[in-house]
Parts: structure tokens; sequence; C-alpha cells
């Protein structure tokens, strides 16, 4: 799976906690940009679904915000519609 992630994640695949480094923070938002389909259009509570489904701490804002941020999302400037473009 992610080598570097494998105590933040239980038995059944899913993020338990954000990580307080940088770099595996970014390797949490690889891992569920990945669960996005590219060029596939997502409302915001499909994206809260998806992100639900994949982590147990409760805070899809939170990763909803940095997979923007950190571009492995896109969005409409009204956070209405998102998207993946591409890649991992």
């Amino acid at each position: 799976m992610y080598d570097d992630l494998t105590h933040f994640f239980n038995e059944a695949g899913q993020i338990t906690a954000w990580p307080s480094k940088a770099k595996k923070q970014l390797s949490v938002l690889r891992f569920l940009a990945g669960k996005f389909e590219a060029a596939k259009d997502y409302d915001e509570p499909q994206v809260n679904e998806l992100l639900n489904r994949w982590h147990t701490f409760e805070d899809p804002a939170l990763l909803r915000r940095e997979l923007y941020m950190k571009h492995f999302l896109n969005r409409v400037p009204d956070g209405s519609r998102y998207w993946k473009e591409g890649g991992p």
C-alpha cells in the first residue's frame, strides 16, 4: 500500500488520522486522490461521501480543502463542483 503510512491505516484500508508531517500528508492526499475518477464531475456532497469512505477521523472539509489546495482536485470558485483532471 503506502509503506510510509502503514500506521495511519486501519484493517479496512481507511486513514485513521491526519499526519503531522507534510510529506505524509501528501501521501495521504495522493492515496485519496486515487479514489476519484479523472474528468468526472463531483458535487460537494459526493466528494464528502467518497472521502468519508476512506477516512475515519470525520473531517472531510479538511481533506477536501487540502486536495484542492495541493492541486489534486480542481473546483469551481463557489465549491459546487469538483473534478480530478488526471494522474494518480
